[in-house]
């Protein structure tokens, strides 16, 4: 392949050139061999998630005080890319880990709940779930109606999440719930639950279109206790909460986009110099060329977009926009590319035994989730007219 097969990622330092080339031998070696094994089976690989616990990358952003890898959110686009290239149920599973509901216990949670969930999260030992969407409630989050009522030195929980990914094998789960009916918004409230709480029930694993290895359940609590210590933050806090956490989740789909995106113009070009049609290669038609083209100029701005995100969150500037610009076009960017690579394929991009099927397949939850594209151009306009 030519040199366009390269990706383009703003100067990295000699640490982030380590990491990148750490978890691409990772992603080559371990779960390339696997992956359609994986996605068949709709098997969630908990066993690779332990392997990268060990390498530190289930807990990317956090402090080392508590186990962590001590890195910031360009080093977690750089890990995420790379997975995405490979298998983007992997990369999902663990930009989900990281920056949801681990994130959201590191950022908001009381020290004493931080020493309690954090090093089992970091670590990889248990797999964090984030419970925000609903059967009623999706991109109005503020609709939701999992309720959390004060009893004595307990809180009960009573509702349903959907979508939850890690749902079943998340050990640590951080649910968002009404505590005040009449306040809107600012009646929402988070809570760490385990598993194993009276009244925590994992629901239906869903059948799914794509992201098949990240597993992705109901959840339900009925009646379900608790400890009052185990508020994150303040109570009515949660909604806000929430909504910082998704900024950052916003970044790590955009890095996901961008690998998924980066995949599927490796194996065109792979494809399109090795197949030939009326006596020459695919890659000599004008044709294949423009498309070649558009899906390499797309994944660097995207790129470039993506990093401007984490490198302004790294230095704690406001960035709600610039996440979801990146997510925006990154996601689409993505969306594009692997139809455009099925299409280059031909009919061999319709069957399994060619990477670009899945990455069609997996493509489409890149707008859907963190926010569909379409309330990030509500997020966006928003921003510029306020």
């Amino acid at each position: 392949m030519g040199t366009n097969s390269q990706p383009f990622i703003p100067e990295l330092t000699e640490n982030q050139v380590i990491i990148r080339d750490t978890i691409r031998d990772f992603s080559e070696n371990k779960i390339r061999p696997k992956v359609m094994e994986w996605d068949e089976a709709q098997h969630f690989p908990i066993e690779i998630f332990k392997e990268l616990g060990e390498l530190g990358f289930m807990g990317i952003i956090f402090p080392e005080e508590y186990g962590g890898a001590g890195l910031g959110y360009t080093d977690f686009v750089i890990i995420i890319e790379e997975l995405g290239k490979v298998d983007p149920s992997v990369s999902l599973s663990v930009a989900a880990h990281n920056g949801l509901c681990t994130n959201h216990i590191f950022r908001f949670a009381s020290e004493d709940l931080k020493k309690k969930y954090l090093p089992d999260l970091v670590s990889g030992k248990k797999i964090g779930a984030w419970g925000l969407t609903e059967p009623s409630s999706g991109s109005d989050a503020a609709g939701m109606k999992t309720f959390a009522e004060k009893k004595g030195n307990k809180y009960i929980l009573n509702g349903s999440k959907n979508f939850i990914t890690h749902g079943s094998y998340g050990g640590t789960s951080v649910i968002i719930a009404i505590t005040d009916k009449e306040v809107g918004k600012h009646g929402i409230s988070a809570f760490v639950l385990e598993q194993g709480m009276p009244g925590f029930i994992v629901g239906k694993k869903e059948n799914k279109l794509g992201m098949r290895a990240c597993e992705t359940t109901q959840l339900a609590f009925e009646n379900c206790e608790v400890p009052e210590e185990n508020l994150i933050g303040k109570i009515g806090e949660g909604f806000i909460q929430a909504m910082q956490i998704l900024e950052g989740g916003r970044i790590s789909i955009a890095a996901l986009s961008i690998g998924l995106a980066q995949g599927c113009l490796i194996e065109s070009l792979k494809y399109s110099q090795e197949r030939e049609q009326f006596g020459k290669p695919l890659s000599a038609f004008q044709a294949t060329q423009f498309k070649l083209a558009d899906m390499k100029t797309n994944i660097d701005a995207a790129r470039l977009l993506t990093f401007r995100a984490a490198a302004m969150k790294d230095k704690g500037l406001p960035n709600v926009r610039e996440a979801a610009m990146a997510k925006l076009f990154s996601s689409e960017v993505a969306e594009k590319a692997a139809s455009e690579a099925v299409q280059i394929h031909g009919g061999y991009g319709f069957v399994k035994d060619y990477p670009v099927e899945k990455f069609y397949r997996d493509v489409k939850l890149l707008t859907i989730g963190e926010g569909t594209s379409e309330i990030q151009r509500i997020v966006i306009a928003r921003d510029l007219l306020k």
